[in-house]
């Protein structure tokens, strides 16, 4: 099912220069059907997003600071969400900030049965992320933007992170959980348990565009394709080299 989504964004909190990959980055995950953005649009701060939300066709709601040191924007997303949950015009919502002072509306959100996403920067606190289904990092945008830039010229910049012991231990236990007896685990199984286990898990962050060859780097783990009887892809199966 392709979800319908609520795509709300804190001008205030998210820098303009990738909203292009940001907005396709989107579209994976269902059809933007409501974007918003929202500030003070009096600001000169805010310039920048100006000229791409029209090509985007994203709104802008202004909301003023009323209050020095209060962040008014932050309230108007929130009240703005509330409305377009009980309108039930969506089944989702995306919600592209670094403040966790979204942590409480993506819970609530969640508990009414709404898928969220959240894009935020590295900085973004950890109780925001885990409280979303799916956590993207914007940098990570910004990497796939910096490649198509660099193709053709000799610039090597190193810009993914190394993986940790955590993040193996991570796909370890997890293939173990779903596995069969003899400790094999379809990887669709495995990157959806992790996802629910650590949302902003992406195989991105370490510079892989997808899982299987994340973990074929790895070394610790076996992978198997198997034939697919209702597809032309193949079946993609792992498991710990220690079992």
């Amino acid at each position: 099912m392709n979800l319908n989504l609520a795509v709300l964004i804190d001008g205030d909190n998210i820098p303009s220069a990738y909203v292009k990959e940001m907005m396709e980055e989107i579209a994976k995950y269902g059809n933007p059907t409501i974007k918003r953005i929202y500030g003070d649009w009096t600001k000169p701060h805010l310039t920048k997003w100006k000229n791409l939300l029209l090509e985007n066709a994203i709104t802008p709601i202004q909301q003023y600071g009323y209050t020095t040191g209060k962040n008014a924007t932050d309230s108007a997303m929130i009240i703005d969400a509330m409305d377009i949950l009980y309108s039930d015009k969506v089944n989702g919502f995306c919600i592209v900030s670094s403040d966790s002072d979204f942590t409480r509306l993506a819970t609530r959100l969640r508990e009414a049965g709404k898928q969220v996403i959240g894009i935020g920067e590295k900085k973004t606190p950890n109780p925001f992320i885990v409280s979303c289904d799916k956590f993207i990092y914007i940098e990570i945008l910004k990497k796939k933007s910096n490649k198509v830039e660099n193709e053709g010229k000799n610039i090597t910049k190193e810009v993914d992170d190394k993986i940790t012991k955590k993040e193996i231990k991570l796909i370890a236990t997890t293939i173990d959980a779903v596995s069969d007896d003899d400790g094999w685990a379809f990887l669709g199984d495995v990157g959806s348990l992790i996802q629910k286990k650590q949302p902003n898990f992406d195989s991105r962050n370490y510079g892989f565009e997808k899982l299987t060859p994340l973990i074929k780097s790895i070394g610790d783990f076996e992978i198997e394709q198997r034939e697919n009887t209702k597809s032309r892809h193949k079946l993609i199966f792992v498991r710990n080299l220690n079992n």
